[in-house]
């Protein structure tokens, strides 16, 4: 769960400064010198605490500030000038349009040179995991169904047994979420059957989230019976976890969701140098051939592509067309429409 700040919802900073963004969780892990890395993140604590684990015992020297926050509080504070030296966000839609409006520092090392054109731009901001969007079930509360693997299948399912997933479908509520704007977004254009599964869920009440990691909990606490488009590396990470069989992961065959987790360094940076040295960690471990043990799957599996179905979804001027005030405010009322019937 979020905790919420001062009663309009501001927390106080590593700095101590008042900055309108939410914090979801914060964790310092103390260096033997005076340079501090602050890191803002989307990603959780349970899967991204190995990369920092492995970039100490690289640099025992630095420490590191490490604070979570929603992909679009986490746009909100480096547009407003928030003191961090490294932005790492799933959102990568509105990182671009960060990078893009001049609020990135350029870097550049032989491990960023490596990447694929598709995983960088401009040497202001670097990919260094491709993530899968899933379909998380809880077991026992679709015991006896079909199990979907397409969305037509899943419509299918959630229309013929609506009783069953009457308030216990999740989704984003691409209102507040930054991935979750870039995912439904990406389906419009690539699949024509996204508005009719939206349509289906709107009639069942479903439960609208912030993050992924929120929904794979009441998937696993049996709040929900499914779970859709959440980031496969936390549903693997809960798999692995606690779930005790009650988790199962679902990808779908007609389509895949597949974003690049991104790093920018903040124009107002100070530690710039082991922001650095944190992307080089970061590129060497999603550059490499297999999964290993790094919770984060490696940029390699995609193998780049075409944008087609089963492709990253590239960094480019094509991800700002639905950030276009216009066009955000067009498809957010087609969306209410589908998701909130009454």
């Amino acid at each position: 769960m979020r905790i919420l700040g001062l009663a309009l919802g501001l927390i106080l900073s590593w700095t101590g400064s008042i900055l309108a963004y939410e914090v979801e969780e914060e964790r310092f892990y103390p260096g033997t010198g005076p340079v501090v890395l602050r890191v803002i993140s989307t990603a959780d604590l349970a899967v991204f605490e190995p990369y920092l684990r492995a970039f100490q015992a690289q640099r025992p020297d630095i420490g590191i500030a490490y604070t979570v926050t929603s992909s679009t509080d986490l746009y909100a504070a480096i547009r407003d000038g928030a003191p961090f030296d490294l932005a790492l966000s799933s959102a990568m839609d509105l990182q671009f349009q960060l990078a893009n409006d001049g609020f990135a520092r350029s870097y550049r090392s032989p491990m960023t040179a490596d990447l694929p054109d598709w995983a960088r731009w401009r040497d202001l901001i670097f990919a260094f995991s491709a993530e899968r969007a899933v379909v998380v079930v809880n077991a026992e509360r679709i015991a006896g169904l079909p199990l979907p693997a397409t969305r037509q299948e899943l419509i299918a399912l959630l229309r013929d047994h609506p009783t069953r997933f009457q308030g216990a479908v999740g989704t984003y509520d691409v209102r507040e979420s930054g991935l979750g704007y870039l995912f439904a977004t990406k389906e419009t254009r690539s699949t024509d059957v996204y508005w009719r599964l939206a349509e289906v869920m709107g009639r069942l009440d479903p439960q609208l989230y912030c993050c992924s990691g929120q929904m794979i909990d009441d998937v696993a606490a049996g709040r929900l019976a499914v779970a859709y488009n959440v980031l496969g590396s936390y549903a693997a990470e809960r798999l692995a976890r606690d779930s005790g069989g009650r988790v199962q992961i679902l990808r779908m065959e007609d389509f895949e969701n597949i974003m690049l987790r991104t790093a920018i360094i903040p124009r107002n940076a100070v530690a710039v140098e082991a922001a650095g040295a944190l992307i080089d960690l970061l590129l060497e471990t999603g550059l490499r051939d297999a999964a290993g043990n790094w919770p984060l799957p490696p940029l390699g599996q995609t193998g780049g592509g075409d944008d087609s179905g089963f492709s990253p979804i590239r960094l480019g001027p094509a991800l700002m067309v639905y950030l276009d005030p216009l066009n955000r405010r067009t498809f957010l009322a087609e969306w209410e429409n589908a998701m909130e019937q009454r």
